[in-house]
């Protein structure tokens, strides 16, 4: 009888980008940008070696208070010149291998099919990244751990308006969730 063959632990882990890809039309915009712009350097970073590793990257964004289903005409207005973040988004720009969907509310989890897609690929370790680090990072973390996902966060590719925001929130990660953070260059694959 052959012995079942049991997954690499490459396929069992799948990098999560938040809200990257944005048109940062909100309050507070303005004070997100530098952190997600600093944020974007290292998740460009660390998606690549991903990428290079065979593990999924899956986008999940907010609709900006509208429900959208044309994902390329969303991708281009946050591209166009004028756009506020067309750098950001450049940055991490999801490619035609990237898994990409829209949130309707904070969590990555509600209302999207994240949950079925993770399943059919395997996943059982997320690693988060993207913003904001106290909203829509964290109760994508919080529904994730009641599912009993294994949580990684690299606090370099994790931003909010104010620092202290972010500081909370990785307070809550690692006490309340036992999410790992640990820095982007460090995570291996």
């Amino acid at each position: 009888m052959p012995r079942k063959q049991r997954p690499s632990p490459r396929n069992k882990t799948a990098l999560i980008v938040l809200d990257m890809v944005s048109e940062y039309r909100f309050p507070d915009a303005g004070r997100l940008l530098k952190s997600a712009r600093k944020a974007a350097v290292a998740i460009a970073r660390l998606k690549a070696r991903a990428t290079a590793a065979g593990i999924p990257v899956i986008y999940v964004n907010d609709t900006a208070g509208k429900w959208e289903s044309d994902q390329q005409a969303f991708l281009q207005r946050c591209l166009e010149p004028g756009a506020k973040a067309h750098d950001v988004v450049g940055l991490i720009m999801p490619t035609a291998a990237d898994h990409f969907m829209f949130k309707p509310k904070h969590s990555a989890f509600f209302g999207t099919p994240l949950d079925t897609l993770l399943k059919q690929l395997g996943i059982r370790t997320l690693v988060l990244t993207g913003v904001t680090s106290h909203q829509c990072v964290l109760f994508t973390a919080m529904d994730a751990h009641v599912r009993e996902y294994d949580l990684v966060v690299p606090p370099d590719c994790i931003g909010a308006p104010a620092l202290a925001d972010t500081r909370h929130a990785l307070y809550v990660f690692s006490h309340a969730l036992k999410a790992r953070l640990t820095s982007s260059r460090a995570l291996r694959f």
